[in-house]
């Protein structure tokens, strides 16, 4: 008898708003870009649902989560955590940048006797958070490949397989249809945004400090 296929959710967690918080629905977007899986894995645009994503959790067998994660680790970095070590970090340090959401989640889930056999999860470690409308940097950016292959070579491993798009990838023409809006496709959103000099970003010279501050 054929054992069936694990039901799979791809993850990605975090606001596009906000430079490099935005990392794991880029690398999604990007994976969703790229690669073409079964009906029996699903690619969700987390954002910062946090708790309203347990329904879609507890369904699963695997989940697989991309994140902005802060590890304390020099900026840029990439880092996997797999199984049980997941949970233990969530509740050892703040690890993920959308920490709390994810405790619920997963809390919830095991609460309810429906908790994923497998997860895991790749993070990268933000270069800049403080930059409201801006885009991954270059070092964070240069993480979404790796991770993407992280997250293809464990699935290979539980006998889940993707093909390959050719001639894809998130900067394509064409948003994906998942985005909540055409605007928020990586290429439109970078080509969109206004310059420096006429959008307050990180801080402003323009702005007199308030009496008694720096």
């Amino acid at each position: 008898m054929t054992r069936p296929q694990p039901k799979v959710l791809i993850l990605g967690i975090g606001n596009l708003l906000w430079a490099d918080d935005g990392f794991g629905v880029r690398a999604l977007e990007e994976l969703a870009a790229r690669w073409r899986f079964g009906p029996e894995v699903q690619l969700l645009d987390g954002g910062t649902q946090g708790i309203y994503l347990v329904d879609q959790v507890r369904r699963v067998d695997v989940l697989v989560v991309f994140d902005a994660v802060d590890y304390g680790l020099p900026p840029g970095t990439l880092k996997r955590v797999e199984g049980a070590e997941v949970p233990r970090f969530l509740e050892a340090q703040k690890m993920s940048l959308h920490q709390t959401g994810l405790q619920e989640v997963m809390a919830l889930a095991d609460l309810l006797g429906e908790y994923p056999e497998h997860l895991l999860l790749i993070g990268a470690q933000p270069v800049e958070l403080d930059d409201f409308g801006g885009s991954l940097r270059p070092a964070v950016k240069a993480c979404i490949p790796p991770a993407i292959d992280l997250v293809l070579q464990y699935l290979a491993g539980l006998g889940i397989t993707a093909e390959a798009v050719v001639g894809k990838g998130a900067d394509h023409a064409e948003p994906l249809p998942y985005l909540p809006d055409p605007a928020l496709c990586i290429t439109r959103y970078e080509a969109g945004r206004s310059s420096a000099e006429a959008t307050c970003r990180i801080g402003d010279s323009r702005v007199p400090a308030a009496p008694g501050r720096t």
